[in-house]
């Protein structure tokens, strides 16, 4: 079945699948779009096959509705944003369905609640924990398109949850996990994953294949076009992963897969990545001894705070400077924790940080097998004049921090220094 999912004129399919796809809020921003999608699924449904589909709210909705709700609240609570923001894939999935059987479909809509996609109490950026499939399982051999609200679920108790920005990558992801799909078709307004942002880079390229190592590093580096969870999941219960178009009728798209052939010659560099969502702080004159490090970024994980990269200075005099990057969103109110909180605890001198910082990275697993990519990115951005404020590496990426007002010429010079103007 796999050979089926690859191939997606529909016409020229005769075995049939289960597809899971998904449509993100600019595929379903309007109800011309919802017909549109509606058209688009009634076509793989009257070819044999099996279609589980998972929407957003439409483009814009999610917005209005935390706008509202901070018309009330500076920061909402947690449970109740979760409550209002849902209603957003609840109106999608109910058009959607009554598109599909205008158009003489069997349709049924559910939300995650419905569904049972059991997730912790995370409120905001809940976790899936299991999807109870079998009502789904029994639509489908009804002949039925059974379309999900994305983006949430319910915990133990009952309670709506969310998953986070993005989350309705990761509820497709996980229904085609639960269902056994033969493939996860994301479709959005970008017909694949790109070398870089096109938009800064005119030059760039998309890419037929990406392996999911690959993925998941440039969706945690910043690359907007899947959620990083979503990757973590299609990864862990081997999804087959596709990226498409809403808006064209034809075309690959990017196939998001396993590293199967070995020997297969690879780009040393499948992509830039960037992310201007970062703020960088520091703990100055801090104490070098151990469990130093726990003491300061506990009290932050406490608060559910991610933090990115992180670097310790050589001691000196029995004291060192310790410096992280979290999210920009995030940086009020670690500023606040490590003031009040972590400060005073550890006699550190003080705390500084600055909010307009961007991280660029470059991907590939052909960096394993290949010497100085390190240094080669380092001379290309020291020949701009750019100045590397912290470095994180991995096997197969490299990333730096600087400022943020250098950000796009960092991208567009990598991006031609590695040569992937030059499609493979």
């Amino acid at each position: 079945m796999a050979g089926a999912a690859g191939r997606l004129d529909t016409r020229h399919i005769h075995i049939v699948a289960l597809f899971v796809q998904k449509y993100g809020g600019t595929s379903v921003g309007s109800t011309e779009r919802i017909k549109n999608v509606a058209r688009r699924i009634a076509k793989f449904r009257a070819a044999g096959h099996q279609v589980v589909v998972v929407v957003s709210a439409m483009s814009g909705e999610t917005n209005r509705l935390i706008a509202l709700a901070r018309e009330f609240q500076a920061i909402p609570h947690p449970r109740e944003l979760d409550v209002m923001v849902s209603t957003g894939e609840q109106v999608s999935v109910a058009l959607l369905s009554m598109a599909l059987i205008d158009r003489g479909a069997k349709a049924k809509s559910y939300t995650g609640a419905q569904v049972r996609i059991l997730t912790d109490n995370a409120y905001t950026k809940a976790r899936i924990l299991r999807i109870d499939e079998e009502r789904l399982r029994t639509d489908l051999k009804e002949g039925c398109v059974v379309v999900v609200a994305g983006f949430q679920g319910v915990d133990e108790n009952g309670n709506i949850t969310t998953l986070g920005r993005g989350g309705s990558d990761t509820t497709a992801v996980a229904l085609a996990a639960a269902l056994g799909a033969d493939e996860c078709q994301i479709y959005t307004d970008v017909d694949g994953v790109y070398t870089t942002d096109p938009r800064i880079v005119p030059e760039a390229h998309r890419l037929s294949t990406v392996t999911f190592e690959e993925m998941l590093e440039m969706a945690s580096l910043g690359s907007k076009v899947l959620q990083i969870r979503s990757v973590e999941f299609a990864g862990k219960y081997k999804v087959k992963l596709r990226v498409l178009s809403s808006f064209e009728e034809e075309g690959q798209g990017t196939l998001i897969t396993f590293e199967e052939d070995k020997d297969m010659e690879r780009a040393i560099i499948s992509g830039i990545a960037f992310n201007r969502d970062e703020a960088k702080i520091t703990v100055l004159g801090v104490p070098d001894r151990p469990g130093i490090a726990y003491q300061i970024l506990g009290p932050v994980a406490d608060a559910n705070i991610d933090v990115d990269m992180i670097i310790q200075n050589v001691g000196h005099d029995g004291m060192t400077d310790f410096s992280f990057t979290i999210n920009r969103n995030e940086f009020e109110r670690t500023m606040d924790i490590l003031k009040n909180q972590v400060q005073p605890h550890i006699g550190a001198r003080g705390v500084v940080g600055g909010n307009r910082i961007a991280k660029v990275s470059i991907v590939g697993v052909g960096m394993r097998s290949h010497v100085g990519i390190a240094s080669k990115m380092f001379r290309t951005l020291a020949e701009e004049g750019i100045n590397i404020q912290m470095i994180s590496t991995s096997e197969i990426k490299i990333s730096v921090v600087v400022d943020e007002k250098y950000m796009e010429l960092a991208v567009r010079v990598l991006h031609k220094v590695f040569e992937l103007d030059q499609p493979s």
